[in-house]
């Protein structure tokens, strides 16, 4: 660094920096569906779209392109939990160099294998170490034994340069007014680069950082003053698992920053989500943090009719994480409710709580019967905003019925709702049949009130998964002398059904007495 003015320096780095080689000007794309339900005008940075699929490719490059000669031929290592990865791969093929990268043991593999294919037989990679900043311990030995130049993924000013082109092209992608501009934080590359350099030349957006809120390093240090380390971090956004930021970084983010937003998994899962809906492109946790900062902000501000940018800064997800992502963003964008509900174990008090909800939908529904006195069920309810699921919770209770509500509790969310169920001793005479029926609202109360009242529900298991039709898992307590009516009953109902009563995982592990 010399001692001329910081932003000075920056601007002409960022402006001078040497990405294009490998790295494109991505699109600023009009978010139409995020825009509406927001009532602002949403853009989307697209650095999902570059060669890696992040933005990690413009720092990286930036920072080895300018290397000497003698650096060159001895080659670099890395330490990143994969995007950056992916970027001093694909450079070191480009320049001809040699590259060691040290990655955390819970990169994805997708990360992985990317890495693999972007730097071919230029690259070595070393697992070690559960986080970013393991790895980078792991790294700076193995750098030192072999005399090889260090590509930081955050806390360099060619790497922050090289990251600030993102601002650049903004702002010549839309220069009409911006409110804000929201940037992900793991180490604060990013925003470091990006703040700086609207700073510079629009300082009247706003700069507003997000970050998970079990991997906010950033905004504990600035909150202290000084650089705050994490004991943990959480794994989920990996891209920004940093438990201890740069200390370059940190200083210009304390100077151009004017906020950072933290967002939980739900929001996370729900912005992914809204990152779909307008792009058809799945962004990775860390690539969507933007989203949901945005989010965040507008309804915490009540924003009407204002420009906001968010970076979508990578896309480098794990199909077998959309399992999981699917079913949090239900609750994450408020479209979700779930409950622990109790109600009388008596004929008749099951469609009784059903018709106590309505005409609302619901999402899941998991019963097995354990006790003569009560029954307690699993629910999840679809919700039209935050606010809902007290709404909801205060009418069940006052149809009579012991409610808990469990939207916020992670334990039911993450477990719970998976494990109710088990063997069922009190299930005499038990038939268990699975049922499809087409997926509209009211199906499954219709498919309810037309069971038997004599028939007694002793299991029941349903979850919506959004698509047209709808599945249940039904225990059924039928009489030997009531059997002809029940298969009649089938007969008539119009759903597709298949008998597991035989079934010897369901004789295994929910049938009693066995």
């Amino acid at each position: 660094m010399t001692n001329e003015d910081p932003t000075n320096n920056y601007l002409r780095r960022i402006l001078t920096a040497c990405v294009y080689d490998v790295a494109r000007e991505t699109e600023l794309d009009y978010a139409p569906h995020l825009s509406a339900r927001l009532a602002n005008r949403v853009y989307l940075k697209r650095e999902d779209n570059q060669p890696v699929f992040s933005f990690k490719l413009r720092g990286a490059y930036n920072k080895m392109a300018q290397l000497t000669p003698e650096e060159r031929a001895r080659g670099v290592f890395a330490a990143s939990a994969g995007n950056h990865a992916q970027g001093v791969a694909l450079s070191a093929r480009k320049l001809g160099m040699r590259a060691v990268i040290v990655m955390p043991v819970t990169t994805p593999e997708i990360k992985i294998d990317a890495v693999k294919a972007h730097g071919g037989e230029a690259v070595e990679i070393v697992l070690a170490g559960e986080s970013y900043s393991d790895a980078y311990e792991a790294a700076m030995g193995i750098g030192a034994e072999r005399r090889l130049t260090f590509v930081h993924p955050f806390d360099d000013p060619d790497v922050i340069a090289g990251q600030g082109t993102v601002a650049m092209e903004i702002l010549r992608q839309h220069q009409a007014p911006i409110h804000a501009i929201f940037v992900p934080i793991g180490g604060g590359g990013l925003i470091a680069g990006i703040a700086t350099y609207v700073k510079a030349v629009r300082p009247d957006i706003r700069i507003i950082g997000v970050q998970t809120e079990d991997s906010d390093a950033m905004a504990c240090s600035l909150a202290k003053g000084k650089r705050v380390e994490l004991a943990e971090v959480g794994l989920f956004s990996d891209g920004t698992a940093v438990k201890l930021v740069g200390e370059e970084t940190w200083q210009l983010c304390r100077k151009y920053v004017d906020e950072i937003l933290r967002v939980n998994t739900d929001a996370l899962c729900a912005a992914i989500k809204d990152g779909f809906n307008d792009t058809r492109s799945m962004l990775e946790p860390a690539g969507a943090l933007a989203i949901a900062g945005a989010k965040q902000y507008a309804e915490r501000e009540r924003l009407r009719e204002q420009t906001l940018i968010a970076v979508a800064s990578g896309a480098n997800l794990n199909f077998d994480r959309l399992r999981f992502v699917a079913e949090r963003a239900e609750v994450g964008e408020a479209r979700e409710a779930i409950f622990a509900v109790t109600i009388p174990e008596e004929r008749g008090s099951f469609r009784r709580f059903c018709a106590l909800l309505g005409a609302r939908s619901i999402t899941e529904f998991n019963y097995r019967i354990g006790d003569t006195q009560y029954a307690r069920l699993f629910v999840g309810i679809q919700t039209r905003d935050r606010g809902e699921s007290a709404r909801i919770a205060q009418a069940i209770a006052e149809g009579g019925f012991e409610v808990l509500d469990l939207t916020q509790d992670e334990l039911a969310k993450l477990h719970l709702r998976y494990m109710v169920g088990g063997r069922g001793d009190l299930a005499n005479e038990e038939l268990l049949y699975r049922f499809d029926f087409p997926e509209r609202p009211g199906a499954l109360i219709r498919f309810l009130e037309a069971l038997d009242p004599a028939w007694n529900i002793s299991l029941f298991h349903y979850r919506n998964h959004g698509a047209d039709y709808g599945r249940i898992l039904v225990g059924i307590q039928v009489p030997e002398r009531d059997r002809p009516a029940f298969s009649d009953f089938l007969a008539h109902l119009g759903y597709l059904y298949c008998d597991e009563s035989r079934n010897p995982a369901y004789r295994l592990f929910l049938r009693g007495g066995i």
